[in-house]
């Protein structure tokens, strides 16, 4: 069976779903877009990892690659493997340099640990074609327009729906924004006091204005 790997596009809020977010995945060398619904703790630990900002403490999905380098143990990709009634099914290959095993994950879960252990996303070519959006035109187009699609929700092995809505909307860019008025000095206190909270929303808002000016 043919398998495709995936890149991470994009990682937004959602404006219709209190507390969700959109992980798209696209289709490496190619136009077809994944969308699933995941969990906030999960989209921060993805955004945090991609933003290479380190936190205070280990993240639970920092310490499963703690626990796993401890013993050598190491995930070779995160597999995308199925698709029943709207719901994913994924799962991890894991190595201890002996023996093979595939560990049953929800999508957000094994991307969280894919960024950590650099290692490749792969679905199959059948679960694009039936769940997979084509892009027309730019990518920054198939964003705003996401909230007319129907959006496959993540699950774990056992099939449970992480959310029962399939609409959602990408957040639009703020109107302004409100950073502006602060000065560098400002914003590295500010950046150094909302990493020591662990509020890494505000920390990646911090950061991204600070790069700005540079």
């Amino acid at each position: 069976m043919k398998k495709i790997k995936l890149d991470i596009v994009g990682l937004s809020y959602s404006q219709t779903q209190s507390g969700a977010y959109a992980l798209v995945l696209g289709e490496n060398n190619g136009n077809r877009r994944l969308p699933i619904i995941i969990g906030s703790n999960e989209a921060q630990s993805i955004a945090i990892k991609i933003e290479k900002m380190t936190p205070s403490r280990p993240l639970t999905h920092d310490l499963f690659v703690n626990f796993a380098q401890a013993f050598s143990l190491q995930i070779s990709e995160v597999l995308i493997y199925n698709l029943v009634d709207g719901v994913f099914f994924a799962k991890l290959i894991c190595t201890d340099g002996q023996q093979t095993k595939e560990i049953d994950a929800r999508t957000s879960d094994a991307v969280a640990l894919a960024v950590r252990f650099e290692i490749p996303i792969y679905t199959y070519d059948f679960i694009m074609s039936s769940a997979g959006i084509i892009i027309e035109g730019n990518e920054f187009a198939f964003l705003e327009n996401l909230d007319r699609t129907n959006v496959t929700i993540e699950s774990n092995e056992k099939g449970e729906k992480k959310t029962s809505d399939e609409q959602i909307r990408m957040e639009p860019p703020p109107p302004k924004n409100p950073l502006i008025s602060y000065s560098d000095v400002q914003l590295e206190s500010e950046l150094s006091k909302a990493l020591e909270e662990e509020n890494y929303e505000t920390a990646a808002s911090l950061r991204d204005e600070i790069a700005r000016r540079k």
